[in-house]
């Protein structure tokens, strides 16, 4: 496979990624029309956050070993089907409780997505070009944030907070359409693996067996909380705290998500003269630093508003490098049993999510405190299991042994 085709692919899987954002900062800028059409609060609109992050987490662990035992193509477009019809059917939701329900079925149908597309991207490459066809993916990927909120805004101020999720279903049809023409089956079937329930606990308990794959996977979920936990707590900091309108936020968002792909791209230049590991550790001493000052400016106040919108524009930065090296050194050990790996990582990293979320909007009490408390905590907590596991990783070379 030449390196045209290699990219062209690359561009459907990171299409295929971005259902995910498209899912989520889509619709932010309406929570507070949901809030008013479904006569709740906004702090019940963001549990429709909490109930996304847990399907994704439980839908790739479901999509993990079938993606092993039928190849990556089928049940990638399976997935989608169940995404479109889910988006159909929050379009239609009647009440907050409908909508918390369906947006775990919409996540649970994109989730395949996330699996597949890091399954494949493992197929295809090995060692450090793992991670910068990583990051050109999700240069790809990264669109999504930066025009997504943007485009909800506009639809919640013209035609209503519905049609989102009938934009969204459109777009779930393309991608099932790009994937059935354009992407080839990069893994064949493997019967040998098996689908019943003990087998496959069995098959996760031994994709645990790394340390290597423990470490990152952790690291990585604790880096991508301060990313959700932003995602959670900035419709109510920047709408109503701060007073930005819905197409401003649209706004600072898209400059946020600018800055994730900035960070990818810069990410894969570095590579070319520093190991992942190195890079994680920095970019998490910065997060924290970073997330200590948008802390102390939340509780003393000496932040001026477009103070905050930069220094957490410089916080999301950071995780531009996070993912792709994270994901790359949990999956380097293995060549077999990958998208149970990958789903065990993805899933990890979604109930990071969902506890991010959850307890920003627990927490809610009328300041940006919740926010920037969890962001604050999230980087620390990734240098720290970094830090303490790097002897593990020495004693256990980053060998492939399945």
């Amino acid at each position: 496979m030449d390196r045209k085709q290699q990219n062209t692919i690359l561009v459907v899987l990171g299409g295929l990624s971005a259902l995910a954002p498209f899912s989520v900062d889509m619709y932010l800028p309406g929570f507070p029309a949901i809030a008013r059409d479904l006569r709740t609060e906004v702090g019940y609109v963001g549990l429709t956050l909490t109930s996304y992050f847990i399907g994704l987490s439980i839908g790739q662990l479901m999509f993990g070993p079938v993606l092993d035992r039928y190849g990556r193509k089928r049940p990638l477009m399976a997935g989608l089907l169940v995404y479109i019809l889910a988006a159909m059917g929050c379009a239609f939701s009647p009440s907050i409780h409908y909508l918390i329900g369906l947006r775990l079925f919409l996540a649970m149908g994109c989730c395949v997505g996330m699996v597949g597309g890091s399954s494949v991207v493992r197929d295809l490459f090995s060692g450090r070009e793992v991670a910068r066809a990583m990051s050109m993916m999700m240069a790809i990927f990264g669109v999504a944030p930066i025009i997504a909120p943007t485009i909800g805004g506009f639809i919640v101020t013209t035609l209503g907070w519905r049609y989102i999720f009938g934009v969204l279903a459109l777009i779930g049809a393309f991608v099932l359409i790009a994937i059935k023409q354009i992407l080839p089956e990069t893994k064949g079937a493997d019967p040998s693996i098996s689908l019943r329930p003990k087998n496959v606990i069995l098959g996760y308990l031994k994709v645990f067996r790394e340390r290597q794959f423990v470490i990152y996977v952790l690291a990585g979920a604790a880096g991508g909380g301060g990313l959700f936990t932003y995602i959670a707590g900035s419709p109510f900091v920047y709408i109503d705290l701060f007073g930005f309108t819905a197409t401003q936020f649209g706004w600072i968002f898209g400059m946020n998500a600018l800055a994730v792909v900035v960070g990818n791209q810069i990410n894969r230049v570095l590579l070319r003269k520093y190991d992942s590991a190195r890079i994680l550790l920095a970019v998490t001493a910065l997060q924290s630093a970073t997330g200590i000052l948008l802390l102390t400016g939340s509780f003393i106040g000496f932040l001026h508003n477009m103070a905050f919108v930069g220094l957490v524009v410089l916080f999301l930065f950071g995780f531009g490098f996070i993912n792709p090296n994270s994901a790359a050194l949990a999956l380097q050990p293995f060549s077999r049993n990958v998208g149970s790996a990958s789903a065990i990582m993805g899933s990890t990293i979604m109930i990071s999510g969902a506890l991010a979320t959850g307890l920003v909007s627990y927490f809610h009490n009328g300041t940006a405190v919740p926010m920037t408390l969890m962001m604050t905590a999230c980087p620390g907590t990734a240098f720290m299991l970094m830090t303490i596991g790097k002897r593990f990783v020495r004693k256990h070379p980053q060998t492939v042994r399945q």
